[in-house]
């Protein structure tokens, strides 16, 4: 892949897509002190304002992914862009826990199209040998945009208040959605690629048996399990990260908006740099291991399950610095977990299923972040964050032995 090459531009493209997504989702939780002092709400009714996000997001990923893999990428990831810069937007117009909720459940509905869409993408425009390191690219958007989010907002809300906030997160995606409608094609008929590359593209993509082509079919098969816990696992992390950290700043460490604005962002920028490791890291382990595809996959998920226990060990330190150094090692560990797990969605299904695949594994993933949220809304302020953030390491712990147990006989299989 050279900078000239046309995957390239659609890698940065779906990256643009991706980090616009995380700004919209990742405002309120930067948001939520003034939020819960200026609507009146509790943390429980915070968490159920996460909640309701969380649950449309998870019922909705298969079937966005469906609608993907039926429609096309370019009208469906478009409509879909559309769909979450309105109901993003609409947000400034909350006017209490109830129906800030009800404007959250729309833009999970619409967001939850995003990241099956982008596998999608890198499924059609990316060899198997480079796969990896494309969807480290492109989750690196999820971390970027949560990096951007903590500052735009806060200094959107401290100017102009937090309805403005909403807004100026949430037009964001009205120009992405006209940019990807515009400018994405598929290899075979874009116009901006060589026929050289097209034909790297396409021989460089082993066939995967097409064996399920509906959701129920999907989750019958013993592939899909294997990714589906460990996702299931891991997710409470992201979640807590995203909807959580400025909340525990505020409480716990004692932080305003502007201090949170000010540190918030930087466990996502270590997200960041783990996410784009992660993906160069599995065709590093190919190369010096012997692995095969799937169990450089594997092993990469593993060491970020180790490295996992960081974000659990927060109770035990009294500087908010170390606390904050901790969770940003826990979001560089997370992202190389979460960039693998994606990865092999892509490598074990087929192309016509990718999005629905994936949406089926990230339905799994955000029924753990949604159960692991409401938890924390129930718990917080009975027994504080600390346990709440030790349970996270041994999650990921526990996925990827179960990975492993399920897949091992591939590990040293060639690709």
């Amino acid at each position: 892949m050279t900078w000239r090459s046309a995957r390239l531009r659609i890698l940065l493209l779906v990256m643009v897509g991706t980090i616009i997504n995380y700004i919209a989702r990742n405002s309120l939780g930067v948001l939520a002190p003034q939020l819960k002092a200026d609507l009146a709400i509790t943390t429980e009714q915070y968490s159920y304002i996460v909640g309701a996000f969380q649950l449309a997001y998870t019922l909705m990923q298969p079937i966005g992914g469906m609608l993907i893999d039926k429609i096309g990428l370019t009208a469906g990831f478009a409509l879909f862009a559309l769909a979450w810069s309105l109901a993003n937007m609409a947000h400034g117009a909350a006017r209490g826990w109830l129906s800030l909720a009800a404007f959250r459940g729309m833009l999970g509905m619409a967001e939850a199209a995003a990241i099956p869409a982008g596998m999608k993408t890198i499924g059609e425009w990316f060899p198997d040998r480079e796969r990896s390191v494309a969807v480290g690219w492109f989750n690196a958007g999820t971390s970027l945009g949560a990096v951007i989010a903590p500052v735009l907002a806060a200094v959107v809300a401290k100017v102009y208040g937090w309805q403005a906030a909403f807004v100026v997160t949430g037009a964001l995606g009205v120009l992405f959605a006209a940019a990807w409608y515009k400018f994405y094609r598929s290899p075979g008929d874009a116009s901006y690629v060589t026929p050289q590359e097209l034909a790297e593209i396409r021989e460089g993509q082993r066939p995967v048996e097409a064996s399920a082509t509906t959701l129920r079919a999907i989750a019958k098969t013993r592939r899909f399990w294997a990714i589906a816990i460990p996702r299931f696992l891991a997710e409470p992390a992201w979640q807590t990260f995203s909807f959580w950290i400025p909340l525990y700043l505020a409480k716990e460490r004692g932080m305003d908006i502007t201090q949170i604005a000010l540190f918030a962002w930087v466990p996502f920028l270590a997200a960041d740099a783990g996410g784009i490791l992660g993906g160069y890291l599995a065709p590093f382990l190919q190369r010096t291991r012997g692995l095969s595809l799937e169990g450089s996959r594997i092993a990469g998920i593993s060491l970020g399950a180790v490295m996992m226990i960081a974000p659990g060990c927060v109770g035990l330190v009294a500087s908010p610095y170390a606390a904050i150094a901790l969770l940003s090692l826990g979001g560089f560990a997370h992202q190389i977990i979460s960039v693998l797990i994606n990865t092999l969605s892509a490598d074990v299904f087929p192309k016509g299923d990718i999005a629905k695949a994936n949406g089926l594994v990230g339905m799994a993933g955000w029924t753990g972040g949604l159960l692991f949220s409401l938890a924390i809304g129930q718990l917080a302020d009975k027994i504080g964050y600390a346990p709440l953030f030790a349970c996270l390491g041994a999650f990921d712990l526990i996925g990827a032995v179960w990975l492993f147990a399920m897949r091992r006989h591939l590990i040293l299989q060639k690709a």
